[in-house]
C-alpha cells in the first residue's frame, strides 16, 4: 500500500522522533536506535509467516518502518545499520488477538477503586512487557485503551500496536454487568458505576442503546465492536450457556460497524449463542470452547475467525466457586475444538490469551501458552495463529477503521510492516525459540528496535 502523505506523514515523523528520544530515557537494554538510514538484516534464516520451510541465509532491509528487500543476493546500504544475524531466524512480530491490555495484572480492586491516573500507569507499564516479551500488535477486547494507544503511536511510551474495542457492549445481566449485589441499575434509580463512566463497558438493552453505545466506540476510535453475546465463567450473574442479546440487537451492532467498513466479534463459548451471532453477520468469535464441529465448518464456509484461546488450567484462584465451575465446563471443551479445528483447515484461528487481572507471573507466560497447542498443532500452525492469521484479522478493520495502512501485518514480506523478531534457534522445531523470552534477542516494532542482546 501507499504511505499516507501531508499531515499524516508530519505526525509520523514526529513521533518517532519523540520515540527515539525517549527511548534512551525509558529503555534499560542498552539498544541503539537508530533512525539515520536503512537497517540491514545479514546471514538470517526467514519464517514468513506462512509457509513450512525457512528461506534460508537471506539478507533483509528495513528502511524507515517497513520491510524494503528480501535477497539471497548481496546487498549495501548508504549510512544505515548492519546486524549480522549469526544464523538466526528473523520471523513476523507475535499477535495476541484478545488481550486486555488495560487490565492484564490490574489488581481487580485498583480497577474499580484506584484513581484513573494509577490505573493509565499501571497500563503503560504492561504494554512495554508485553512488546518486550515479542508482542508487537494486540487486539483489545475491552477497555478504555484509546489514551494508551495514542501514548504508544505517539512514542510516549513503548507497547504493541492497539486494535482497540472500547469498552464491551453488555445485556443487563450479561456477561459484562460486572455491577455489586447492592447497586441498582442506572435505569431503575441506581448511580453508574465507575466501570460504566469510564467507558471500561456499556450495558445496553434494546436496538438504540446498542447503535448508541457501538458509535461511541467507534466515535473514540475503536477498530471492532465487541459484544458479550453468551454467558462467562467470571461474570457473577449469568448462566454459561445463556444467549445474551437478540438477534436485531447483535445485527443492529453489526449494521453500524459496516457502515464505519468494520466488524463485530463476540464473547461466546457456546453453539446457540454463536450461530444467532453468525445469522446476524458477526466475522470473529471469540472463544468458541463449546462450540459442535458442524458449527466450526460453518464459520469456515462463511469465512468467520475462531479467535479461541488454550484454556486448558480449569480453576483460577482470583474466581469464586461459581465462576470456577462454569471455568471446567469450557476447560473441558477446549480440546475438543481444538482437534475438531484440527480437521478443518481451511478454519481461520488466530492466538489469543484473554489474561486479566492476573499476576504478574501469570502475564510472563503469554507467550508461553502457545506450548499448550502442541497437543494438536505443529509449531508452523501454532505460529501461523500468531503472526499472518491474525494480520488477516486485524485487515477486517478496513480502510477506515484499520489505524495500521501503511502496510501488511503478520508476514515478513517486501512491503510490510517492519514488525520483527530475531530468535535464536529455529522456531518452526522448537517454539522455544520464541516462548522463551531469552531466546528473543532482537525485537523490532514499526522500524523501531527495542531490544538488542547481540550488542
Amino acid at each position: 500500500m501507499e504511505k499516507r502523505s501531508g499531515d499524516a506523514d508530519m505526525v509520523k515523523r514526529q513521533s518517532r522522533t519523540a520515540l527515539s528520544a525517549s527511548l534512551a530515557l525509558i529503555l534499560s537494554t542498552g539498544v541503539a536506535v537508530s533512525q539515520d538510514g536503512p537497517i540491514l538484516f545479514t546471514n538470517v534464516d526467514v519464517f514468513d509467516g506462512v509457509n513450512e520451510t525457512l528461506m534460508e541465509d537471506v539478507n533483509v532491509v528495513v528502511t524507515d518502518n517497513l520491510i524494503t528487500q528480501i535477497s539471497s543476493d548481496d546487498i549495501a546500504v548508504a549510512g544505515g545499520q548492519v546486524i549480522d544475524g549469526g544464523g538466526r531466524t528473523l520471523m513476523p512480530g507475535l499477535s495476541d488477538t484478545h488481550a486486555h491490555i488495560t487490565w492484564t495484572t490490574l489488581p481487580q480492586s485498583a480497577f474499580l477503586t484506584a484513581l484513573p491516573e494509577y490505573n493509565a500507569i499501571h497500563s503503560a507499564v504492561d504494554a512495554e512487557n508485553m512488546l518486550m516479551r515479542g508482542f508487537t500488535s494486540v487486539r483489545d477486547m475491552g477497555g478504555a485503551s484509546f489514551g494508551l494507544k495514542q501514548a504508544i503511536d505517539q512514542g510516549l511510551v513503548p507497547g504493541p500496536r492497539i486494535y482497540p474495542s472500547g469498552g464491551p457492549l453488555s445485556q443487563t445481566a450479561g456477561h459484562g454487568d460486572f455491577r455489586f449485589p447492592n447497586q441498582t441499575h442506572p435505569r431503575f434509580g441506581g448511580d453508574l458505576p465507575p466501570l460504566y463512566k469510564s467507558g471500561d463497558g456499556y450495558l445496553t438493552d434494546g436496538v438504540p442503546q446498542v447503535l448508541a453505545a457501538a458509535r461511541e466506540n467507534l466515535r473514540h476510535g475503536a477498530s471492532q465492536i465487541k459484544l458479550m453475546a453468551g454467558g462467562g465463567y467470571s461474570s457473577p450473574a449469568d448462566p454459561l450457556l445463556g444467549n445474551q442479546f437478540t438477534f436485531d440487537e447483535i445485527k443492529a451492532a453489526v449494521d453500524t460497524a459496516a457502515d464505519w467498513g468494520t466488524y463485530v466479534t463476540i464473547h461466546a463459548y457456546h453453539k446457540e449463542s454463536i450461530n444467532r451471532a453468525i445469522d446476524a453477520g458477526v466475522k470473529d468469535i471469540g472463544h468458541g470452547q463449546l462450540l459442535d464441529k458442524e458449527t466450526l465448518q460453518r464459520m469456515a464456509d462463511e469465512g468467520v475467525f475462531l479467535s479461541t484461546q488454550p484454556f486448558t488450567v480449569c480453576s483460577e484462584p482470583q474466581l469464586s466457586d461459581f465462576s470456577n465451575a462454569k471455568l471446567a465446563i469450557v476447560c473441558e471443551g477446549t480440546a475438543k475444538v481444538y482437534q475438531w479445528a484440527k480437521e478443518i483447515p481451511e478454519l481461520k484461528v488466530t492466538y489469543g490469551t484473554d489474561l486479566f487481572f492476573v499476576p504478574s507471573e501469570v502475564a510472563e507466560e503469554q507467550a508461553k501458552q502457545m506450548e499448550r497447542l502442541l497437543d494438536w498443532f505443529e509449531p508452523v500452525e501454532i505460529l501461523r495463529m500468531a503472526t499472518s492469521n491474525a494480520g488477516e484479522l486485524f485487515a477486517m478493520s478496513g480502510d477506515m477503521r484499520n489505524p495500521y495502512l501503511e502496510g501488511t501485518l503478520g508476514l515478513v514480506a517486501e512491503g510490510n510492516y517492519a514488525d520483527l523478531l530475531l530468535v535464536e534457534g529455529n522456531p518452526l522445531e522448537d517454539l522455544g525459540a520464541v516462548t522463551d523470552s531469552d531466546n528473543i534477542k532482537i525485537i523490532m516494532k514499526d522500524g523501531v528496535i527495542y531490544k538488542n542482546t547481540l550488542e
